[in-house]
Order: structure tokens, then C-alpha cells, then sequence
């Protein structure tokens, strides 16, 4: 199964893309099912969740935390109290990896090669300790910034992750993730990672309207 694992709408407060307009699309394009990663926050996504039984389609949620040495998609969690240090950028990567990991979740690096300030976590992804995954398919990302990505999942025998990093329609399902066993919730999602039961990947799929 195909899912889009880092998806963005309106309630991330950087663009202005309406959650049924997103998951119309991600239906559209034929993926399975998406996670909607809002930044800095879990709950702000909660709005989107209440519409996946109206385009039956899988619907899961993370978020998308800003940390001292980059992006880092969070998997697993249930609300945001994790996020104990009171702001939400420049979050220690160390304290967050280690705390996601302590509330059973996991974490891992977006767009590791993106050179864009401290949005990537850059070579660090060949030694970052206590991370499942790199995000190695970013829609956002040029091939050659995605392709030093996967080279350093396979040199650390890292799972795969792709995700469109939506923030409008026409993008979402650039990247997506196959998953070789179900996915239902968030807890198969979490465990498919941890068994390296997935792969990022260009979604086949996807077909441009731009």
C-alpha cells in the first residue's frame, strides 16, 4: 500500500491548502492513505482526521518538529505533550529523539540533504543516533538532494520514507512510501518502520496538474 507520509494543509499557518482539498487529491492520485504532519503541533491536525470516512481513505497524524539540527518527522504520539520545552523551534534533537522514544514513538529526519539553514540535519544523518527512518523521497527536494538522502539510509540499513511535503494540491503524492504489510492506524504504521517493511519512493502514481 502507498502512503503520502508528510503532508501539510492550512492548519500548519504556511499555506492555504483545505484539508478536503488534499485529501480529494492524495484519493485522486490513488494513494492509500496519508499522515498529516502539521508543524510544531499533533493537535492541530485533529480537524482533518474527522474527514477520512468521507473519502475512505487512511488518514494518520504526526508532526513535523523544528530541532537545533534540522526537521524531524514524528511518528506516534497522541497529543503535545511532547513537545515539554515550551516553543517550537530550535527544539534539542538529542532530548526530542530521546523523549519521542520514551512516549513509544519514533522520529525521523525531513529532508536530511535540503541545504535550506537548520531545516536539515545535513551529514548528521550518517551519525544521528535514535532515529527509525530518514525521510530518503521529499517532493519539495531536487533528485540529486533526495539521492544523498538514500545513499545514507543504505549505508546506516535505515528504512526509506517518502512524502510529498504538501502545502498545496498539485503536490501532493510527488513522494510517497510503500509499505509491504497493512497499515490500519498508527501503531502498524510505526511498527512497518521499525521493521523496514517500507521504502520511499517517486509515487508512480502521480499524475501533475500544473
Amino acid at each position: 500500500m502507498w502512503i503520502d507520509c508528510h503532508c501539510h494543509t492550512k492548519y500548519s499557518h504556511d499555506n492555504w491548502l483545505e484539508p478536503g482539498d488534499l485529501l480529494r487529491r492524495a484519493k485522486d492520485q490513488g494513494l492509500d492513505g496519508v499522515v498529516v504532519t502539521e508543524h510544531h503541533s499533533y493537535e492541530a491536525s485533529a480537524p482533518i482526521e474527522a474527514l477520512a470516512g468521507e473519502f475512505e481513505l487512511l488518514v494518520l497524524r504526526g508532526v513535523e518538529a523544528s530541532t537545533d539540527r534540522g526537521h524531524v518527522l514524528v511518528y506516534g504520539v497522541v497529543d503535545d505533550s511532547w513537545n515539554c520545552w515550551g516553543r517550537d523551534n530550535y527544539l534539542p534533537i538529542d532530548e526530542l529523539t530521546a523523549r519521542i522514544a520514551a512516549l513509544g514513538g519514533i522520529c525521523v529526519p525531513a529532508h536530511p540533504y535540503r541545504e535550506t539553514g537548520v531545516a536539515s540535519l545535513l551529514d548528521g544523518a550518517r551519525s544521528l543516533g535514535g532515529i527509525a527512518a530518514l525521510e530518503t523521497h521529499n517532493g519539495g527536494n531536487d533528485r540529486e538532494t533526495n539521492a544523498r538522502a538514500l545513499q545514507a539510509a543504505h549505508e546506516r540499513g535505515l528504512p526509506g520514507l517518502g512524502g510529498s511535503d504538501c502545502h498545496r494540491s498539485a503536490a501532493v503524492a510527488r513522494c510517497a512510501t510503500e509499505f509491504c504489510v497493512p497499515v490500519s492506524d498508527m501503531q502498524t504504521f510505526v511498527a512497518a518502520v521499525r521493521a523496514g517493511a517500507c521504502r520511499g519512493a517517486y509515487y508512480k502514481g502521480h499524475v501533475s496538474i500544473e
